[in-house]
């Protein structure tokens, strides 16, 4: 037993020598004298095999005259061997989902949504747009309330001087004649404004019906100037309906109540500054008369009467 066990030292350590000269590494395992059971078969065909012991129980190796490794299963599915990747010099890899699903599918790609940048850009126009409106806003009210600060701007009055009737009679075949003699009293407040006015017309309104037309010449109204303006006023062969009120107040010789109605055009002038021409409209309501007889004109009153000047700001179709 001793002169067996001595001789695999001695064999052992030959081997070691051997291979430290040629730079091979073998691994040896002493086989145990005595076993209870037969040996493991041989993992690999060609080399030569050891099988351990039954009593310590170590994984089995094989050892080749080339190299040494592990037979394991699970190292050769992870690390293929050369000799297969040798048929196959490019790499293979793991199937896709699409393809173990459906392999005729093509591969889905995503469109780039361009709806969203579409409506991104309408909203920003949208909000410059707005933002722009309420700075023109902002920007003309602040010039607006610095003008009226340092100018106090404010409109021209009108006023009826007097009003005396010439002529107001109705034939027979319903023509009325008429003749007015207007004067009116324009006055300008302002102490760095001026006004420059187009001609005048005139007109005045009794129950509807146009009882005369006239016109005023083109004037100027300096810084805190007052203008009195004089013209006549008159009509020739106005018709006028059977049914209609003038007529029955005429015939009953009743007081008359007239409008008198001015339009024109100002421009305004701020020192060396001149806007364009505006249309404004004078009003002048609450004037009553009684038609005169004979060649003696009458006088309207003329006491409570009130003018009223408003602008004429045409926009489209609509005068506002």
């Amino acid at each position: 037993m001793i002169y067996m066990l001595l001789h695999h030292i001695i064999k052992y350590l030959l081997s070691e020598v051997g291979n430290k000269q040629t730079g091979k590494r073998v691994h040896h395992f002493f086989p145990s004298t005595i076993s209870h059971s037969s040996p493991s078969p041989l993992l690999v065909t060609g080399c030569q095999s050891l099988s351990p012991s039954t009593r310590h129980y170590q994984p089995q190796f094989t050892y080749c005259s080339n190299n040494f490794q592990k037979s394991n299963p699970m190292a050769d599915k992870i690390h293929p061997s050369s000799k297969q990747s040798a048929g196959n010099n490019n790499p293979t890899f793991p199937a896709t989902k699409s393809h173990l699903y459906n392999p005729t599918r093509s591969v889905y790609r995503p469109q780039p949504r361009r709806s969203r940048s579409r409506r991104s850009c309408c909203c920003s126009c949208c909000l410059w747009i707005t933002f722009i409106l309420i700075l023109l806003i902002v920007i003309a009210a602040v010039a607006g309330g610095v003008f009226y600060i340092f100018y106090r701007p404010h409109r021209p009055s009108f006023a009826v001087s007097s009003l005396q009737v010439s002529q107001f009679n109705l034939t027979s075949s319903n023509q009325l004649n008429t003749k007015f003699n207007f004067s009116v009293t324009a006055r300008n407040p302002n102490k760095k404004i001026e006004f420059h006015f187009n001609s005048v017309s005139v007109s005045i309104d009794s129950n509807g019906v146009d009882v005369g037309d006239g016109s005023i010449p083109a004037f100027v109204m300096p810084t805190k100037n007052t203008t009195k303006l004089m013209t006549i006023v008159s009509t020739t062969g106005q018709t006028v309906d059977d049914n209609s009120v003038l007529k029955s107040d005429v015939k009953n010789k009743k007081s008359l109540p007239i409008s008198i109605q001015l339009d024109t055009k100002v421009k305004v002038k701020v020192g060396s500054l001149k806007t364009k021409k505006v249309p404004i409209r004078v009003v002048c309501k609450g004037i009553r008369f009684t038609a005169p007889t004979g060649k003696s004109a009458t006088v309207a009153s003329t006491s409570d009467v009130k003018c009223k000047v408003d602008l004429r700001i045409k926009i489209w179709k609509w005068t506002i």
